[in-house]
């Protein structure tokens, strides 16, 4: 979406309000329910402009223990200052990349660097539960829903000759 940010830079008004869907980048193992609904304000304060936008997003994926479908709402606040062209050098734009939004021409489109936001700050590893006990790494059954019946004690193969030596001596 591209606000007409050109009130705020004539002092006509000293906020901005905007609610709109933003269509996420797609990721590997998560769909996503619907676009992500973004709200949010520019606000100016003496000359000070600074975007305040909250994303909401509907996801649904694997849990990464248990591999059971997982849904959730991802929820990214979003913060920057905004800054007309040509009052930063290109130096300052590039070092400090996640703090600024740059009008140019009196529009602002933030869309990218949400996209982008959401797509850095979404969760790596998702579980259905804090305390999903995952998968049996023998039989593969999930642990969430009872025990397996897999033997839990395992000997090292490398000391598998000491245990049958062991096993000789007991039966003499």
């Amino acid at each position: 979406m591209i606000l007409d940010v050109g009130p705020l830079l004539r002092g006509e008004k000293n906020r901005i309000t905007f609610e709109y869907m933003l269509a996420p980048i797609p990721m590997d193992r998560v769909k996503f329910q619907s676009d992500a609904h973004v709200t949010g304000e520019i606000t100016d304060s003496a000359g000070y402009m600074q975007l305040k936008a909250q994303a909401h997003l509907a996801y649904e994926t694997e849990c990464d223990r248990c591999l059971d479908t997982v849904t959730g709402e991802f929820v990214l606040d979003f913060e920057r200052v905004v800054a007309d062209e040509g009052t930063l050098t290109e130096e300052q734009i590039e070092d400090n990349v996640d703090e600024y939004v740059i009008v140019e021409n009196g529009k602002l489109d933030i869309d990218e660097q949400l996209a982008e936001a959401l797509l850095l700050d979404f969760p790596r590893k998702i579980l259905c539960t804090d305390d999903c006990p995952g998968l049996c790494h023998k039989c593969g059954k999930s642990l969430k829903y009872g025990d397996c019946g897999c033997q839990k004690k395992e000997i090292d193969p490398r000391l598998a000759v000491l245990a049958q030596l062991l096993n000789k001596e007991d039966e003499t």
